[in-house]
C-alpha cells in the first residue's frame, strides 16, 4: 500500500509538469478533431433517430403524457441527446485510453525512468505489434463483458460499480503492458503483472472512477446546448488527463517493482557461510573466557618442582 500511495503522489506531481501538460495536448487535439467531425456528420441524425424511437416506443407513451401534465411538454428533446451521449461515452473513453497509451505512455515511462531509475536497463522485451495485439484483445474482452453485464446496469448500485470494474480492468491491462513493454523482458513483465495483479487492478478501478467525472460535463453539454461545443473539448481533456495520470501512476509503481525485482541477490553458498560464521561467533562469545598460561610460569609451578 505504501508503494501505491507513493506512486500516486508522484504521478500527481508529475501531472503538474509543463512537459506533461504539453504532451497531453496531442491526444486532446486528435480527439477533439475526431469528435467534431463525427458530431458534424452524425449528431443530428443520431439525436433525431433516438427521438423517433422514443416517440414510437409504446411503453413510454404514458410517461410522456404524464410529464406533459406536470408541465414538462417536450422532455424527449432532453432525453434523446442524453441517450446519444451515454452511447458515445464508452467510445470516447476507449479512444482516449488508446491515444494516451500510444502517444504518451512510452514518453512518460522514459521520463520516469530517467528521473528516478537512471541505471535501469531497457530490455525492450515487447514489439509494437505484440503491444497492439494485446490492447485489441483486452478491448474485445472488455467490450464482451460490457455487453454481457448491460442488463445489470439497470440496478442503481451495479450501474456505478460495473463500469468502473470493466474500465479499470481494461486500464490495468493496457497501461501495465505498455509501461513494461519498453523496459522489461517477457519473463519480468509476466512476473510483475502476476505478483501485483490485485494492486494493478485496484489502481485501474480508481482510474475508472476518476474517469466518471467527465460525465457531469457531458450531461451539462446536453442540458445547455449553446455551450455544448465548448464543453466537449473540456470533457475530452479531462478524460485525457485521467489517463495521463494513470499512465504515470503505473509507470512509477511498476518501475519501482522492476528495480526491486532486478536487485542482485547473494548466492546460496555465501548466505550459508555467512550464517555459519555469525553463529560460531555468537557461540564463542557466550562461552567463558579461556585461561592463558605463561610458559615460564607453567614451568615454575609444575608439581614436584621445589625451586
Amino acid at each position: 500500500m505504501r508503494s501505491i500511495l507513493d506512486a500516486f503522489m508522484r504521478a500527481g506531481l508529475y501531472c503538474l509538469m509543463p512537459r506533461v501538460i504539453a504532451l497531453s495536448f496531442l491526444p486532446l487535439m486528435l480527439m477533439v478533431a475526431l469528435a467534431w467531425v463525427l458530431g458534424y456528420l452524425y449528431w443530428d441524425a443520431a439525436v433525431s433517430g433516438v427521438r423517433q424511437f422514443l416517440e414510437q416506443f409504446s411503453l413510454l407513451a404514458s410517461l410522456w403524457s404524464w410529464m406533459e401534465q406536470l408541465g414538462v411538454p417536450d422532455l424527449k428533446t432532453v432525453v434523446a441527446p442524453l441517450l446519444v451521449i451515454l452511447a458515445v461515452t464508452p467510445l470516447v473513453v476507449v479512444v482516449s485510453l488508446f491515444s494516451v497509451s500510444a502517444f504518451m505512455t512510452p514518453g512518460l515511462t522514459r521520463m520516469v525512468a530517467e528521473r528516478r531509475f537512471p541505471t535501469l536497463e531497457r530490455k525492450r522485451g515487447t514489439s509494437m505489434l505484440q503491444s497492439l495485439l494485446w490492447s485489441l484483445l483486452s478491448l474485445l474482452l472488455a467490450l464482451g463483458a460490457l455487453l454481457l453485464t448491460l442488463p445489470l446496469w439497470l440496478v442503481p448500485p451495479l450501474a456505478l460499480v460495473l463500469p468502473a470494474l470493466i474500465w479499470g480492468w481494461l486500464t490495468y491491462r493496457v497501461m501495465a503492458f505498455d509501461v513494461l513493454s519498453d523496459i522489461a523482458d517477457g519473463s519480468e513483465r509476466q512476473a510483475l503483472m502476476a505478483r501485483h495483479r490485485l494492486s494493478l487492478l485496484g489502481m485501474g478501478v480508481v482510474s475508472g472512477l476518476m474517469g466518471a467525472a467527465p460525465g457531469v460535463v457531458w450531461a451539462s453539454g446536453a442540458l445547455f446546448a449553446a455551450a455544448f461545443v465548448l464543453l466537449v473539448p473540456v470533457a475530452i481533456w479531462i478524460y485525457t488527463l485521467v489517463f495521463v495520470f494513470s499512465s504515470l501512476w503505473y509507470a512509477h509503481y511498476l518501475l519501482d517493482g522492476l528495480a526491486q525485482l532486478r536487485q542482485p541477490k547473494l548466492p546460496m553458498s555465501s548466505d550459508v557461510s555467512e550464517a555459519t560464521v555469525l553463529r560460531e561467533e555468537a557461540v564463542e562469545s557466550a562461552l567463558p573466557q579461556r585461561l592463558t598460561f605463561d610458559p615460564s610460569d607453567d614451568q615454575g609451578h609444575r608439581p614436584g618442582h621445589t625451586g
